[in-house]
């Protein structure tokens, strides 16, 4: 009786275990249908997105029209004097005054500050007396020297009237050396005043030039000393005063670009502003453009000058200024927006012949389609038509491309030299895709 329980135990736990194999094989493949299900439909909706349209464009137009152009650089820089000079000082020594200050007006010779002389003064002194020492030295060597002559000269009238008995000849050959002797220290004396004369000349020089005098009319720009303080010149004149010439004719230094300068000539006209006055334009004129670079960071740029008129004294110097240069100026030209010349077309869809080859291709690559490269093709696109210098006008709703040849341009509108358009005709600048 034992036996049959357990058999009919044994079937139920076996008849279960078949069951529960059953049903995870069943949600397994339940589970792989829904995925291949909804890989499909993903497929599907990815092959209908890229076949179907995504908008119409629509295209923006501007008019090409008739006027005049104006190219211009733009440099910036800073103002000075036409003519500036700094004033120093040769001597060392103490400043006595200052008889100027800043924009004061100074003339030719004018005293602009003193040095203390007290020191050059008794060198001064020092030094005529050793020259009127050397000038009593002068006249004692002449005396000397005249002495020794009626010497020699009587020793000779003597020997003659003596036959050369009473003066020998030894005597006479000392007597002539005396006297070449006493010529020598003539000489040296008087080399002695002429060496006295030019240590006074160099000291009453120095002494003139502890008064620091003006070189040029002008204005004082700088003072850099005050009474009491100490000049120091031992190595290199130490810069007292900065004057300006004339601060009614200026100088604008500016520095133009590399890609610029070709097209920068002397005489050309310009309009600069300033900070101090930001609503009021001056103008002013090319003087020169330099040949020597200068190099900042990578930029290589070259220093112009144009000249400006400061008649009533409101530039002043040192003042940052932004020119604007007029290198070139045209009359009644065609232009064209710069847009219409940057506009390219989005790359057209792929010709039928290569639709109908995919649509043959299997299931596989219709499935999983390989990447468009659209991108690619607008890039190159682009590419030819800044080769090309074309710009692009409607025909029967469709952008028609038609080759011009440019000429200059201001960065917003270009001239167009040949190319067959006309004024008035409208040209693409832009495109935009209107959803369905």
């Amino acid at each position: 009786m034992n036996d049959t329980p357990s058999s009919e135990q044994a079937e139920v736990a076996a008849t279960l275990a078949r069951d529960g194999k059953t049903g995870r094989r069943l949600w397994l493949k339940r589970l792989v249908a829904a995925a291949i299900l909804l890989v499909a439909v993903l497929a599907l909706f990815y092959w209908w997105q890229r076949d179907t349209p995504a908008g119409t464009p629509r295209y923006k137009t501007e008019a090409l029209r008739r006027d005049g152009l104006l190219v211009t650089v733009t440099a910036t820089g800073n103002l000075a004097p036409v003519n500036q000079v700094e004033v120093g000082s040769e001597l060392s020594g103490i400043v006595k005054s200052v008889e100027v200050d800043y924009n004061d007006r100074v003339r030719v010779g004018q005293v602009l500050a003193e040095l203390d002389t007290s020191k050059l003064d008794a060198q001064v002194l020092q030094s005529r007396a050793a020259l009127e020492a050397a000038r009593a030295k002068v006249m004692q060597v002449k005396a000397t020297v005249a002495e020794t002559a009626r010497n020699l000269e009587r020793l000779r009238q003597v020997r003659e009237l003596s036959q050369g008995k009473a003066v020998s000849q030894q005597d006479l050959e000392a007597a002539e050396a005396a006297l070449e002797r006493a010529k020598a220290d003539l000489a040296s004396a008087e080399a002695t005043v002429g060496q006295t004369k030019a240590a006074l000349a160099a000291l009453e020089t120095d002494l003139a030039k502890t008064k620091i005098v003006s070189p040029i009319n002008g204005v004082v720009l700088s003072r850099s000393v005050d009474p009491g303080q100490t000049v120091a010149a031992s190595l290199q004149a130490p810069v007292l005063f900065s004057l300006a010439e004339d601060l009614a004719k200026m100088e604008l230094h500016v520095d133009v670009d590399e890609a610029d300068v070709g097209r920068v000539k002397e005489g050309q006209t310009a309009v600069f502003t300033v900070d101090a006055y930001p609503d009021r334009s001056f103008p002013a004129r090319i003087s020169q453009v330099r040949y020597g670079s200068k190099t900042v960071d990578g930029v290589v740029t070259y220093e112009t000058l144009l000249d400006v008129d400061n008649s009533d004294f409101s530039l002043r110097p040192g003042m940052t200024a932004t020119a604007t240069i007029t290198v070139q100026e045209l009359h009644d030209v065609l232009l064209a927006p710069n847009a219409a010349l940057r506009f390219v077309p989005p790359a057209r869809a792929e010709n039928s012949g290569a639709s109908e080859s995919r649509r043959g291709g299997s299931v596989l690559t219709r499935l999983f389609p390989r990447p468009r490269h659209d991108s690619r093709n607008r890039q190159a696109n682009a590419n030819d038509a800044k080769r090309a210098q074309q710009l692009w006008v409607l025909k029967d709703g469709n952008p028609a491309a038609i080759p011009v040849t440019t000429g200059a341009t201001n960065g917003i509108f270009t001239e167009i030299t040949s190319g067959g358009l006309q004024e008035g005709q409208e040209v693409i600048v832009d495109m935009e895709t209107v959803k369905p």
